[in-house]
């Protein structure tokens, strides 16, 4: 499979996402700044990944897989980003880093998915 600029940006804003958030919970450390914020940055990278995804395609770029998938797993992508810093910055326990971090590592497996939708690679 082919992984352009945007997939590996997006899994290395990711990893640094999912890294504070887990440190942040072994240290028994309450949600602080970095660890909203890094979530935030995974939320902004969505943004600009729709706004680049969007101006490819209306370009002509085509996707391989279904358009209607790439599109819904774009949208769940950014609702479990703002949803995961909902209860980040609602619940101040050191497991809501837990639930920061699982969101990230989700928005990166939604990330690796939606490369496969659009390249193409015969998997699933």
């Amino acid at each position: 499979m082919i992984f352009d600029g945007f997939m590996i940006a997006g899994a290395i804003v990711c990893a640094l996402s999912v890294l504070i958030g887990v440190g942040s919970a072994i240290w028994k450390r309450y949600p602080t700044d970095a660890s909203i914020l890094s979530l935030a940055a995974v939320e902004l990278f969505l943004v600009v990944y729709a706004i680049q995804a969007g101006v490819r395609q209306a370009g002509g770029a085509p996707i391989q897989g279904a358009p209607w998938e790439f599109w819904g797993y774009l949208v769940t992508a950014l609702f479990v980003g703002v949803l995961a810093g909902w209860w980040g910055i609602g619940e101040k326990s050191r497991w809501s880093n837990i639930v920061m971090a699982a969101a990230g590592f989700t928005i990166f497996v939604m990330l690796y998915r939606m490369q496969q939708v659009w390249v193409g690679t015969g998997w699933i």
